[in-house]
């Protein structure tokens, strides 16, 4: 068995290792909380290869995403075919177009060049084994149901027979409407009614290949009756719920209580079912699916293996069955480790489809059974890839750490107590140092709460307690280990920096599900990031913030980025945000969907394909049953009313009046 390199591409190496160095919680404290450059690197020695180790973007951005010597992240639409271009300058173009930050910038061509190693890595795995089969791939449309990204899946999938799989009636509809590549599969998975299945039987008629999968005993009674009523004679699948379970959070998709399949005994019930209805030869597919984002290789074997066996028996029962569906669970490397941490995978995009072709064929050749066509429905790793969300930061709050004065005769005794604090802290006792600080810190808050101390004084005690902490946190930086009362100092001593976005909105797996997105500036990289920063977003809640981060080690509590210098733009990229976060975004606040632009390659650097605005404040409030125009209506009868009265001058509320029409005319986020 052959071993992944590290910075390997995907269509390489034979098989697969079984597991990482990380665990699925958190990884080992002995680590520095920052990387090798601190605050004591001297100025200018920073370079953009220590930018590339920081933010990791070799782990999770090729072939896609470097830096350039300007100090500039860049992207490669055609990976490792060439061309390239400088995002903070695509942002400036685009801004000078009027398209206002927040905003998803979509690269075409990396969506292209997704599907293409997918079925590059496939066909690699079926020529090296003698595969006597084939492979046509789904994309499963929940995965980002924007019309003009399903479109070019469509397209980019026709020299591949590229498929779709919908999960409801209405990503059904969508499906029908937009594939029309001969060949290719359309497969029906979700809780189905009567219409749902009439419907993608009828869609036979029109050279369509949909399969019905079934994942509930009332199902099969509904294909049954379907089949009377309409004489047409559907495809169908199982799926089947495996022992086998996957790691994680989407651990439970698989298992005997599963939300969606077939026990074993229920799936035998089916094929009985279908055996008397005449409809055994319909039963052609089988689908499984162990969760999303399968971090470790060795879940993956297991459940072909088991599933490769259940295909053959269903064979053996009469079912006339040519699919294999594995399902998604294809992993993205959103942390860059290599490793089956949740956040990243111990495994690439060949190891899955060897490890797939290599058992299917040798079960099959066991029993003498017809290999299947194989499907996958890998939307996580098609489409996280193709987007960049791009925000600015609005301003910054930070700990006082202006230089402490010494106490003055006749100030409160805390303040001298909590001077000599900072005093003596050294590398020896900060341990009990920050716990002197921290008594004292308490004891004058509680001084100035009986009266005892003084506003003013409260605030120089409270600026001693920070120099404290920055004096202690300056020195566990330089240590293998943290000690555990020390080890939220980081975090504490964080500065926030206030971004021009809604993680509710944009990142809603962030705050859902504590997704890790790599995120890092765009620009001035060749600059040390000397502060370290949690965001927080425009929303009024306390949870529209990210203080998790990627790291090699260890999850991050905090972002290390440059100092925020006023009047100048400093613009943050998260990547690999291109599933399901479109989709799942709420409305927090009223804030709504945010700009889009479509971005393609060309031979003179690249054109605008689409640009799909973001909502409007009109829009938004629409959403919650309000009428923009009864609204405006309301303003000028308050305002008349306020003429009368003599409470508003006329210049004064038609000023009112005009900026209320254009702010509803207007982008929800802030100008920036």
């Amino acid at each position: 068995m052959g071993v992944e390199s590290s910075g390997t591409s995907e269509i390489e190496v034979v098989k697969s290792p079984s597991n990482g160095h990380k665990g699925e919680g958190k990884k080992d404290k002995l680590r520095k909380l920052l990387p090798p450059a601190t605050s004591e690197t001297p100025r200018g020695s920073w370079k953009i290869e220590d930018s590339e180790a920081l933010y990791r973007i070799e782990g999770w951005g090729q072939p896609y995403f470097s830096i350039n010597a300007a100090g500039h992240v860049t992207v490669s639409p055609k990976g490792d075919r060439g061309g390239s271009l400088d995002l903070f300058e695509l942002v400036n173009s685009l801004k000078q177009r009027n398209l206002g930050l927040p905003m998803l910038i979509r690269f075409s061509d990396i969506l292209e060049n997704r599907i293409e190693r997918l079925n590059a890595c496939f066909a690699k795995a079926i020529a090296r084994y003698n595969y006597p089969g084939v492979y046509r791939g789904v994309f499963p449309v929940k995965c980002n149901q924007q019309r003009h990204l399903i479109e070019d899946l469509v397209r980019f999938g026709k020299p591949h027979q590229f498929g779709l799989e919908a999960g409801s009636k209405p990503e059904l509809m969508i499906a029908l409407a937009v594939l029309d590549t001969p060949g290719a599969m359309l497969i029906c998975n979700g809780y189905k009614d009567r219409e749902y299945i009439e419907t993608a039987m009828l869609a036979q008629r029109l050279g369509q290949t949909p399969v019905i999968v079934l994942e509930q005993v009332e199902e099969v009674d509904l294909v049954i009756e379907a089949n009377r009523q309409l004489g047409i004679k559907p495809i169908l699948g199982v799926r089947a719920k495996l022992s086998t379970q996957g790691m994680g959070r989407w651990g439970t998709s698989s298992g005997d209580r599963a939300k969606f399949g077939l026990t074993i005994p229920e799936i035998i019930e089916a094929v009985d079912k279908l055996r008397s209805a005449n409809l055994l030869d319909s039963l052609q597919l089988l689908h499984f699916h162990i969760g999303s984002q399968i971090s470790a290789i060795n879940v993956i074997k297991d459940a072909i293996q088991e599933a490769s066996r259940i295909y053959v028996e269903l064979a053996s029962l009469g079912a006339d069955m040519k699919y294999l569906d594995v399902g998604g669970g294809l992993g993205v490397d959103y942390d860059g480790s290599q490793t089956n941490f949740y956040a990243s995978k111990n495994y690439n995009m060949q190891n899955y489809a060897n490890d797939i072709v290599a058992e299917l064929k040798d079960t099959c050749a066991e029993r003498n059974i017809p290999v299947p066509t194989l499907i996958s429905e890998s939307g996580r790793a098609i489409a996280s890839h193709q987007s960049v969300l791009i925000f600015d930061v609005l301003s910054t709050s930070d700990v006082p750490l202006d230089a402490p004065e010494e106490p003055q005769e006749g100030e409160s005794p805390i303040i001298k107590y909590l001077w000599e604090t900072y005093q003596s802290i050294n590398q020896q006792h900060f341990q009990e140092f920050y716990h002197d600080a921290a008594q004292f810190k308490e004891e004058a808050i509680s001084r100035f709460n009986l009266g005892i101390l003084s506003l003013r004084e409260r605030a120089k005690a409270e600026r001693l307690y920070w120099a404290c902490c920055q004096k202690i946190l300056s020195i566990i930086r330089e240590l293998d280990y943290v000690p555990d009362d020390l080890e939220d100092l980081e975090k504490i001593m964080a500065s926030i920096y206030y971004i021009n976005l809604s993680v509710f909105q944009s990142a809603p797996d962030c705050w859902a599900i504590d997704q890790l997105f790599p995120i890092m500036p765009i620009h001035r990289l060749a600059e040390e990031p000397t502060r370290r920063a949690i965001l927080a977003d425009l929303t009024c809640d306390s949870d529209g913030k990210i203080d998790r981060f990627i790291d090699l080690r260890d999850v991050k509590s905090v972002l290390e980025l440059h100092p925020h210098k006023l009047g100048e733009s400093y613009y943050l990229g998260m990547f690999l945000n291109g599933a399901y976060q479109e989709i799942m975004g709420n409305l927090h606040n009223l804030f709504g969907d945010t700009n889009a632009v479509h971005i393609q390659l060309t031979p003179k650097g690249y054109q605008i394909e689409h640009v799909v605005k973001g909502d409007t404040m009109s829009e938004v409030v629409s959403y919650v049953q309000y009428d923009s125009e009864d609204m405006v209506e309301n303003m000028r009868q308050r305002c008349e009313k306020a003429l009368e009265e003599n409470r508003i001058t006329l210049a004064e509320s038609q000023r009112l009046l005009q900026t209320y029409e254009q702010s509803l005319r207007r982008y929800t986020y802030l100008n920036s």
